[in-house]
């Protein structure tokens, strides 16, 4: 029993004294030992196999044992003399640490002791000084006064004799004097608060006598003083820094050297570098501001002469001549308005970038208009005006063969010109707006809006644009009255397309060739036209096809042919005699097929026969989809029937309106009741073919 009890008594002590290598390693490092019983992973058996290696050393076993037991008892007791050591070492540490506290409160309230004793001292020799501080103040005060006080009479003597010779032009003297006092200036930078400091310091005497002369100010001589005064302020960034002015007195902002250029597109052009901030600019010259509204007027009297000038030299120098090679002649004048637009902004800008700014923009808008209305719409050639506004047709005869008055090649020429150069005008006002935003103070740049101004070229292009149509539109008249004017129900025979298409398309290849070379620059306007033209020319054609009644089959035929010729005609109308056969734009062609598709399908319904009539309505409705009675009474009139026959068929046609056109089975009753369509559509057919093959 005892033996299992140390055993496991063994074991228990093994598990407590089992260490970390962390721990053991530690052990250690502090406690070097060779002995085998410090090792960590020290093994009883191996250790008496060691002490007994053979049976014979068995024999020292007594004494073996009798050195472990005195070792032990030795440890015994090492361990039992550390114990109670550390008992008593707690004690002694509580003691020593109440100790420590004691003396930590006394050094605490010692130092408050020399801390209070300290600001006693610093106290009682505040008292001592006192008096000799307020004398030395007084003393340092009243020698700064002193010191003001002579720079002062300095500044206001030299300002005296500044305004003596200025006076008397000693411009000699008064630039050795200057550098004098601005020297002297420099020591009031901190008293510019005070009224009459900031007075002397205002290099505004200047701006007296304008102020007291204003009334014999002039342009001229504006503008050699400003020039003058800003190459002045220009020298002395070249000799100064500038460092010593205070912000408050100078216009941050150098003026920008740009290149006056005479040149079309000028406006175009890339921004040049500006030139190095000049800290003395605007110091002096801002003075002149107040006055800039005599520069103001001068440029509005000037671009009056100017836009005067423009209107007799068109007279005298007539429409310009006409251009076939590169597009519509811009009109000279309007590249010499931009220029000089330009030269006054630069120099307006120069001067200054507030209210002047708005006021020269003011006056651009003034003649930008006058210029539209003057030069451009006021040259465009005049037609007959009635209460309905413009019109051509007035003038035309409506005999076929007639004289036409219609526009010659110089005046087509001139239309063009204008309305390309109010394209131009368009673009350049536009970036003249950019350019004046750019140039005038950021919180003005609102009030910069020349959106009217571009409306106005707008306007201008739209009527050129009108007046080239009606033209053309007119030429055609007299062909289409003719057509309208023929015994259609005496036609025999199909022919070749008939006179009056010859002479549609002869005028269409007048005309067209000349304007599509004239705005060859400007070919979205070129497009603009065409489709104008489509939608005049085909509605009215439509609108005399309903004149021409009554029509018989061969006539109607011939019709058909015509129409088609028409048609093809119109769908090459943008490359008409051209070189260069360009796709006509897609929105133009799908204008000219629906159109004269519709005029295609009116023939057809006039070819097709009127009996039976509910065959007769049907087609018709299936053909032209228009629920429209009195389109329905023009074929009718168009076929040559009768009153008493439209009656019934229009009452039949109101009985058919609500219900739609009929299926696939509705569509081969109605051809086995009625054989005749379909041998009138395979006439159709083959007058189809007939036309493709003489096109």
């Amino acid at each position: 029993m005892m033996e299992e009890e140390d055993l496991e008594f063994v074991e228990e002590l093994e598990a407590v004294l089992q260490l970390t290598p962390e721990v053991q390693l530690a052990i250690e490092q502090v406690f070097p030992s060779q002995d085998p019983l410090d090792r960590a992973d020290f093994n009883a058996v191996e250790y008496i196999n060691t002490l007994f290696p053979t049976e014979q050393s068995l024999a020292n076993i007594d004494e073996v044992v009798n050195k472990i037991r005195l070792k032990i008892r030795r440890l015994d007791d090492n361990i039992r003399t550390v114990v109670r050591g550390q008992t008593n070492v707690g004690q002694d540490g509580r003691q020593a640490l109440e100790e420590a506290q004691k003396a930590i409160q006394q050094l605490f309230g010692k130092i408050k002791d020399i801390k209070d004793k300290a600001e006693k001292s610093e106290q009682m020799v505040k008292e001592i000084t006192r008096d000799i501080k307020q004398l030395d103040h007084a003393k340092r005060h009243l020698t700064t006064s002193i010191t003001t006080l002579n720079h002062l009479h300095m500044l206001a003597g030299g300002v005296d004799s500044l305004e003596a010779m200025t006076r008397r032009r000693q411009y000699g003297e008064v630039a050795n004097l200057l550098q004098g006092v601005m020297n002297v200036l420099e020591h009031f930078h901190k008293y510019m608060g005070i009224p009459q400091i900031r007075q002397l310091s205002e290099r505004t005497e200047l701006a007296k006598i304008m102020r007291t002369r204003a009334k014999e100010i002039e342009v001229k001589l504006l503008l050699f003083a400003i020039q003058r005064t800003t190459n002045f302020e220009g020298f002395l960034a070249k000799r100064f820094s500038g460092c010593t002015l205070s912000d408050g007195t100078l216009d941050d902002t150098a003026p920008e050297i740009e290149e006056l250029t005479m040149e079309k597109g000028d406006l175009d052009q890339p921004k040049k570098p500006k030139a190095p901030d000049n800290p003395f600019h605007g110091i002096v010259s801002k003075c002149f501001e107040p006055h800039l509204y005599v520069y103001i007027e001068s440029q509005d009297k000037n671009l009056g002469e100017l836009i005067d000038r423009f209107v007799a030299d068109f007279k005298a120098q007539g429409p310009p001549k006409p251009n076939t090679d590169e597009g519509g002649a811009v009109l000279p004048s309007c590249a010499d308005l931009f220029v000089y637009y330009k030269k006054c902004m630069v120099q307006c800008s120069q001067l200054s970038t507030g209210e002047p700014m708005i006021a020269l923009t003011t006056i651009f808008q003034k003649y930008l208009r006058e210029y539209a209305w003057k030069i451009l719409s006021g040259n465009l050639p005049k037609t007959t005006t009635s209460s309905g506004g413009l019109t051509i047709s007035s003038l035309l005869k409506e005999k076929e063969g007639s004289e036409v008055a219609k526009f010659t090649l110089e005046e087509l020429c001139l239309i063009c010109s204008i309305l390309s150069t109010a394209e131009y005008c368009l673009a350049t006002t536009q970036q003249l707006e950019e350019k004046l935003k750019e140039k005038v103070d950021v919180s003005l740049i609102e009030r910069i809006n020349l959106t009217g101004e571009m409306d106005t070229f707008s306007t201008v292009i739209s009527s050129s644009i009108q007046l080239l149509v009606q033209d053309l539109d007119a030429a055609c008249d007299p062909a289409l009255t003719a057509m309208s004017k023929m015994q259609w129900q005496n036609v025999e025979h199909v022919g070749d397309q008939s006179p009056y298409v010859t002479s549609v398309i002869l005028h269409i290849k007048q005309n067209v060739p000349i304007i599509r070379d004239n705005l060859a620059s400007t070919r979205k306007y070129f497009t603009q036209f065409c489709i104008k033209f489509a939608n005049s020319f085909i509605p009215k054609f439509i609108t005399h096809l309903f004149k021409c009644k009554p029509v018989s089959m061969v006539g109607a035929e011939q019709l058909l042919l015509d129409t088609h010729s028409l048609k093809m005609v119109l769908l090459d109308l943008p490359s008409i005699g051209s070189q260069v056969v360009r796709k006509a734009p897609a929105s133009y062609t799908k204008i000219v097929v629906k159109g004269m598709t519709r005029a295609e399908m009116i023939l057809k319904v006039v070819m097709a026969p009127h009996e039976p009539l509910v065959v007769f309505v049907d087609n018709y409705i299936k053909l032209l989809t228009d629920c429209n009675t009195e389109t329905f009474q023009k074929i009718l009139d168009m076929k040559g029937l009768k009153r008493s026959e439209q009656s019934s068929m229009l009452e039949l046609f109101r009985q058919r309106l609500p219900t739609p056109p009929s299926g696939a089975e509705g569509s081969s009753s109605l051809s086995l009741m009625a054989p005749t369509p379909e041998q009138e559509s395979s006439r159709i057919r083959k007058l189809e073919k007939l036309i493709k093959k003489r096109l």
